[in-house]
């Protein structure tokens, strides 16, 4: 099998393989809130060659709090348990900050959504991620 871009990363940095059922749901969301933007820029960037700040704008509507909490509405009848546990987990997680533009519901939806895509990605599942953005992405009809 070939090794995911978390593995390849860790590997050539010398960062030590951790059980990732020890890290924190916020953890897990900090790291997914990145991949999630990754996925998203890839695919903005990938519709055409355009001004910067255009870029932007169509990214920063599809990575936003409400945005995602829309998805995960569509996403939760496609988990498997173990997913909707971790994103059950973000989600009930206590934040010290919150969103400037977003209600403590979607937030807190949000922050699950983004623990979600962390734990998938950390566990080299970046197939199942991308499967779930595209059918959350197909879902709301989102237009990159």
């Amino acid at each position: 099998m070939e090794k995911g871009i978390d593995s390849y990363i860790r590997e050539q940095f010398g960062v030590a393989d951790v059980d990732i059922r020890t890290y924190s749901p916020l953890t897990l969301a900090y790291i997914g809130d990145g991949i999630y933007d990754l996925v998203i820029r890839t695919i903005v960037v990938g519709k055409g060659n355009t001004r910067a700040g255009d870029l932007h704008r169509r990214t920063s509507q599809i990575v936003k709090a409400h945005t995602q909490a829309m998805m995960m509405d569509i996403l939760l009848p496609c988990l498997t348990e173990e997913e909707e546990s971790v994103y059950r987990r973000g989600r009930n997680a206590k934040s010290p900050t919150m969103a400037k533009n977003a209600t403590m519901s979607d937030y807190r939806k949000a922050t699950g959504f983004e623990a979600l895509m962390g734990f998938l990605y950390l566990k080299d599942e970046f197939e199942r991620l991308v499967e779930l953005v595209k059918i959350g992405a197909d879902g709301l009809h989102l237009k990159f």
